[in-house]
């Protein structure tokens, strides 16, 4: 056996063996993923080498695996790589590459950093077995047939024994882990280190076992050409991620090369897992760098409007152990991001050509998609990706595109209308609407409070302005059904008389109206409240309100519809008497019914007392006119 020689460590790696000696950190199983990593890589090697034919093969099979002794407290990870000669021993673990020694105990000492996150800085995977381990061994034997194999072993402190073996030990390393006390009983044992591998290195390209049983069984498919992948074996992955039984409704498969190089699996669910909004931290896609999970669930690869995309994104050009603070800064990562966006829109307008595809996908994901108003720079594919509820729609379910609203405009209509409400139903009784239904023009129906902000955004669509229902003028607008029973014009008395009865409204109403005017947007509807010219939408400012917490009812226009009977009514007892209690009474039911309608009628006490009053006189007069 040859001599066993000792050597210092150099003064960087005391520092850091310190550091994780003494670790406080709690994600002490990255050691696994490291040491796994290396010995693929060394699988890797050691295959180039013998498909170039620069080294010899012979039928040794290319694995990795993981035993583990409770009775001795030791984990060995074993691979059949490429191996290391005694130069090379030292050399790849006797140094740190652009290491520095000061900024290594910095950043320890602040604590701004977590330990993965260090190691990941300074290219140290390796060493990252001495959180957990008090003693490692390594054991490896060069492809080189001249080399002898050697031995390294070192407690982590101040030095390392190396030594040259006599035996004929076969082709590969072992590095070998003898674990803290309080570690052993975590670590050495086979089902916790499954689940650890499973975690970090479940689509390492060459078979890991621990133990007897083979962990990494499903492929790393997103590597795989896509012409030679079944419909089932996607199925099969997107089980497999998703935990999902249920087919996805769309699968995107990309390899792109240039202008950045990655390959990406992502499916979209054929339901949102997040219904309720409370688990907006469980998105984003897994990242990989050559099948080694880097980062579960990153969410700086997609914005989160496009985040109900479930997949994986693997690239070769990030290093192994890059840093989440380092992620986030990336310039690699903002490259495959805005490829991938241009990736995931291309799959959504394809879907789009598929109305009932594309419904399912909406009805589950619309929602969150919408919030990618605030991508302007994908603004005109987002656009055309929108889908709305409209008055000609049949039921709730039916979906129109920009696109299909303005290809069926009036004559003389040059604006897209839309308004708000809780459901189909409100909106399709909505006094706003009226003079919509009374021409038959088409308005699309928002139903979600983002839909506001969506379409203040957008604001145009082609030469077309995205204008409120209630901010309309529909003056010039062909169409719709004569009214038969509209009432003859006011004489000029009456018209006279009318003014006169605003203003008593306005008096009897006070500072809760900003004025009372007549409208021509009513038909059916004998009053209505309004937002005053130039200011946002009912709905919008309802919203701005519930965001504020503001419980305050809002000063609005009271609008009146001069040709409904209760007005021609009204005008004739104010003709009578201007100072008729039934006026006072009529002004104050109308103003509630109004506010009732738009939502904001918090104690309807009085409301209630009225309309019993106005039963109760109306049942008199009719049991008389009987």
């Amino acid at each position: 056996m040859g001599r066993k020689t000792t050597h210092k460590f150099k003064a960087e790696i005391n520092q850091l063996l310190d550091i994780l000696v003494h670790s406080l950190y709690t994600n002490k199983e990255i050691f696994l993923r490291e040491l796994v990593s290396n010995a693929s890589d060394a699988l890797d090697k050691y295959r180039f080498l013998t498909q170039s034919g620069q080294v010899e093969a012979d039928e040794t099979p290319l694995e990795i695996r993981v035993t583990t002794d409770s009775d001795a407290g030791t984990v060995t990870v074993t691979d059949t790589g490429i191996g290391m000669t005694r130069d090379e021993v030292m050399k790849n673990i006797g140094t740190i590459a652009h290491s520095g020694t000061a900024e290594i105990t910095r950043l320890a000492q602040e604590g701004k950093e977590s330990l993965d996150a260090l190691i990941g800085r300074f290219g140290v995977g390796f060493y990252s077995a001495y959180m957990v381990a008090d003693e490692v061994t390594v054991t490896t034997r060069s492809a080189d047939p001249e080399a002898k194999p050697v031995e390294w072993t070192s407690d982590g402190r101040n030095d390392y024994k190396l030594r040259e073996l006599d035996e004929d030990l076969p082709r590969g390393t072992t590095v070998t882990l003898k674990l803290k006390e309080d570690l052993a009983s975590q670590f050495a044992n086979d089902a916790h280190l499954e689940a650890v591998v499973k975690k970090h290195s479940n689509f390492i390209s060459h078979p890991v076992f621990v133990g007897d049983t083979r962990v990494n069984t499903v492929p790393a498919l997103w590597r795989e050409p896509k012409f030679q992948i079944k419909p089932e074996q996607y199925k099969e992955f997107y089980t497999f991620l998703t935990h999902d039984d249920a087919d996805p409704l769309e699968t995107i498969h990309v390899s792109v090369d240039a202008p950045v190089q990655y390959n990406a699996l992502l499916f979209i669910p054929p339901k949102d897992d997040d219904m309720f909004g409370f688990s907006q931290d469980n998105r984003g896609l897994d990242l990989y760098v050559r099948r080694v999970l880097i980062q579960h669930q990153n969410k700086d690869l997609l914005p989160e409007y496009l985040a109900f995309a479930k997949g994986v994104v693997d690239t070769e050009d990030l290093p192994l152990n890059i840093s989440r603070e380092t992620l986030q800064d990336n310039v690699l990562i903002r490259k495959i991001s805005s490829n991938l966006v241009k990736q995931v829109y291309t799959a959504l307008e394809k879907m789009a050509d598929d109305k009932e595809k594309y419904a399912k996908f909406w009805k589950e994901h619309g929602k969150l998609f919408r919030a990618g108003y605030m991508d302007f720079i994908h603004k005109d594919r987002f656009v055309e990706l929108l889908r709305f509820n409209s008055s000609d729609c049949e039921d709730a379910e039916g979906l129109v595109s920009l696109a299909e609203y303005a290809a069926r405009l009036k004559e003389g209509q040059k604006e897209i209308y839309y308004a708000y409400g809780p459901s189909r139903e409100a909106l399709s009784l909505s006094p706003h609407l009226e003079i919509f239904r009374k021409k038959n023009v088409e308005v699309l129906y928002l139903y979600e409070p983002i839909d506001e902000f969506v379409m203040d955004a957008i604001r145009e669509y082609g030469d077309y302005k995205l204008v409120a229902a209630e901010h309309a003028d529909l003056s010039n607008i062909e169409g719709g059904e004569e009214n038969t029973d509209k009432p003859e014009e006011l004489a000029e008395e009456q018209k006279a008389t009318l003014d006169s009865l605003l203003e008593r409204i306005k008096e009897v109403l006070g500072d809760a109206v900003t004025e009372v005017r007549v409208t021509t947007r009513l038909s059916d509807s004998p009053a209505c409240l309004a937002n005053p010219d130039g200011a946002m939408t009912s709905s919008m400012d309802k919203v701005m309100r519930s965001i504020h917490k503001d419980t305050s009812i809002p000063t609005k226009v009271m609008e009146i519809n001069p040709d409904h009977p209760l007005t021609r009514n009204l005008i004739d007892i104010f003709e009578t008497d201007q100072n008729d209690p039934f006026v006072e009474q009529a002004a104050r039911q109308l103003y509630e019914s109004a506010l009732l309608l738009e939502g904001y009628l918090d104690d309807p006490h009085a409301l209630v007392g009225r309309i019993q009053s106005l039963l109760t006189q109306a049942s008199g007069w009719y049991k008389g006119a009987k």
